[in-house]
């Protein structure tokens, strides 16, 4: 197969069709067949598929059936009569004489072989081999490809010109030009200078510029135009050159134009590129100018228009000269030749105006200083009363020429301005900080003070807090085997035991200044050494209240301890009284010294530094009786001290 690696189909009527689609072109040439069998026009059958290989198939099996019947018939012609010629002339045909011709040259042929047939069946390959076929055999006789055609010796295959037949498919305005088995169409109009015509039969446009066929020199630049180029200089001349068709440039010559570029009364001068123009030289004298054409000197009229030399006052045009007729309030200068101001200020000082003269063209104004206003006849001045137009916030006072603001109370006056009230912040001066005892809150033209959360009253004066004492009040927590124990800003719950072999004493002599809660005394059993030897003879517990001192400068005495003994004793054997702090000082917030007061010994317990509460600690004193050096007994006194956070 010719087609190869195609797959190739033989069909009557010597024509070969290659194929990739062996499963649709059956059901194709089937078709065909079918619709040569009804004697159909084979070369305007409806199509069965979009396939350009099914509709060839579809022709050349519609084509082979009816060719394989006019065969049958031209043998049938050739054994009844001898002669084709009948069949010739019965050829409906016309329009493919040359392929019935090759139908009834090979009939007559096939007529012949059947005749030889008849008594001597050759075999088909060896036909084939023995046929000598220029391009392919199919059972036993020469075949042509799509495009060609068995010449009369059917061995040898020609070319159909489908041009001359006019089975071409080209369009109008297109040539059909034939070629070795196939034609092809070429446009018959030309695209014309600077066009070019495709293969896909299209006319394009021809970059001359690309291409190199341009004839632009050197000093020009090639730019392709569709159809053409055009050469365009590659430097650009400025203002006052025209460039040529070599890309030169040349100076123009503005004077020569028709109008001319210089005002009448000058003259032009050309220059490379440009032009100058200059004055006539006819010179005229003040008061003269050249007349249009620049040859003699005219009498400048100084009044004409609404402009005039005179600026507005009258004016009166003389030959070479002009004179002003100045208004009221201006005098005429005969140097400048023009009305000028008269300054009525300067001239008359102090005798038109009371305050202040201003003057103004062609007359003056009078006016007042801060305070003062106009009067009714334009020269005095009255004074202003600024308060009436409230310029104060507050309060204001109207005094001559002026006035004065002035705030109420818990306000003071702006230093910015003076006539705005700002409001005292009481609580931002250097005293505010006493102003109230706790916190000071500043309101509009006042403050508010105000004291602790809980503990604290505002005292009647509104500015100290006082302390609530919520044992007198009844407004405590504590149970009946407590004690309620008032302190600043609070009260605490307090219970005391005595240890064992003591008890609780009855005597509330005064023995610790400040509170005295309970008094635990030695009792002990009979027979219990060491509870008589236990040199301690009594317990106290007493509780004291303390501020954070606001300002501590000096020790603060805030506990005495009495001695029932009297100082002046003169028994040799009297104990000496020694104190001392055992337990719970504080950062040594504390100490004891020795003192005699009215005749009594008394040991004073002292704060001697700050301390910032709120703190709580029990300070454990001791009441040594020392007798030849050695503690005969003693009183140990726990004093349970409370620092309040404030200072009040």
């Amino acid at each position: 197969c010719p087609c190869k690696p195609l797959i190739c189909m033989s069909v009557c009527g010597n024509r070969l069709v290659c194929t990739t689609d062996p499963i649709s072109l059956d059901d194709c040439c089937k078709d065909g067949k079918e619709r040569g069998q009804e004697s159909q026009d084979c070369t305007s059958l409806p199509l069965i598929s979009e396939s350009t290989t099914c509709r060839i198939a579809q022709e050349q099996c519609c084509t082979a059936v009816l060719e394989d019947n006019i065969c049958t018939s031209g043998i049938n012609v050739a054994k009844d009569q001898g002669s084709c010629d009948a069949l010739l002339s019965s050829s409906t045909c016309e329009t493919k004489t040359a392929k019935v011709l090759d139908f009834l040259s090979t009939c007559i042929l096939m007529l012949h072989a059947y005749d030889i047939s008849q008594g001597d069946a050759q075999n088909t390959e060896d036909q084939c081999k023995a046929a000598g076929c220029s391009q392919s055999c199919f059972n036993g006789s020469c075949a042509c490809l799509e495009g060609y055609k068995l010449k009369a010796d059917a061995k040898t295959c020609e070319d159909i010109n489908e041009c001359l037949l006019g089975s071409h498919h080209c369009r109008g305005g297109e040539r059909c030009i034939n070629t070795l088995g196939s034609y092809r169409c070429q446009r018959v109009i030309s695209c014309g200078t600077g066009y070019e015509l495709t293969d896909n039969n299209k006319c394009e446009d021809i970059d001359e510029c690309e291409t190199g066929t341009h004839n632009c020199g050197a000093e020009l630049e090639c730019q392709n135009t569709a159809g053409s180029f055009r050469c365009r200089p590659r430097v650009q001349c400025g203002l006052g050159f025209i460039q040529d068709a070599l890309g030169s440039c040349i100076d123009i010559n503005e004077c020569l134009s028709v109008t001319g570029p210089c005002p009448s009364g000058h003259m032009c001068f050309n220059t490379v590129g440009s032009y100058t123009c200059q004055r006539h030289s006819v010179t005229c004298g003040r008061g003269y100018h050249l007349n249009a054409d620049g040859s003699r000197c005219v009498d400048i009229d100084e009044c004409a228009g609404p402009d005039n030399s005179c600026d507005g006052h009258g004016c009166i045009n003389l030959v070479g000269s002009y004179r002003c007729e100045c208004r009221a309030g201006f005098i005429f200068n005969s140097i400048s030749r023009s009305c000028e101001d008269i300054n009525e200020c300067r001239n008359y000082p102090g005798r038109l105006c009371a305050h202040k003269c201003e003057n103004i063209l062609g007359s003056y104004k009078c006016s007042c200083t801060m305070g003062f206003k106009l009067a009714a006849d334009g020269r005095n001045c009255d004074d202003l009363n600024e308060c009436e137009s409230s310029p104060c916030s507050q309060e204001c006072a109207n005094v001559y020429g002026s006035y004065q603001c002035y705030c109420r109370r818990g306000y003071q006056l702006s230093d910015a301005d003076g006539i705005t009230c700002e409001d005292i912040d009481e609580c931002a001066l250097p005293t505010g900080g006493h102003i109230c005892s706790y916190r000071c809150h500043n309101t509009p033209g006042s403050f508010l003070c105000t004291c602790p959360a809980t503990g604290y009253t505002l005292a009647p004066n509104g500015r100290s807090c006082q302390d609530i004492d919520e044992c007198v009040t009844s407004t405590h927590s504590c149970s009946e085997s407590e004690s309620c124990f008032n302190i600043q800003g609070g009260y605490k719950c307090l219970n005391f035991d005595c240890p064992a072999n003591y008890r609780r004493s009855g005597d509330t002599r005064p023995r610790v200044d400040r509170a005295d809660f309970i008094r635990c005394v030695k009792s002990c059993q009979p027979n219990d050494i060491s509870c008589m030897l236990n040199p301690i003879l009594s317990f106290s517990h007493t509780a004291i209240s303390l501020p954070t001192f606001r300002e501590f400068n000096k020790p603060e005495e805030i506990v005495f301890l009495r001695s029932p003994t009297p100082s002046h004793l003169p028994h040799m054997d009297s104990p000496e009284i020694v104190y001392d702090i055992l337990e719970g000082n504080v950062q040594n917030s504390f100490d004891i010294i020795k003192r005699l007061d009215h005749g009594m010994i008394v040991g004073v317990v002292r704060q001697v530094k700050p301390l910032v509460g709120p703190v709580s600690s029990v300070l454990k004193l001791a009441m040594n009786y020392v007798t030849n050096g050695v503690v005969s007994h003693r009183n140990i006194i726990n004093v349970h001290i409370y620092v309040s956070e404030f200072w009040f």
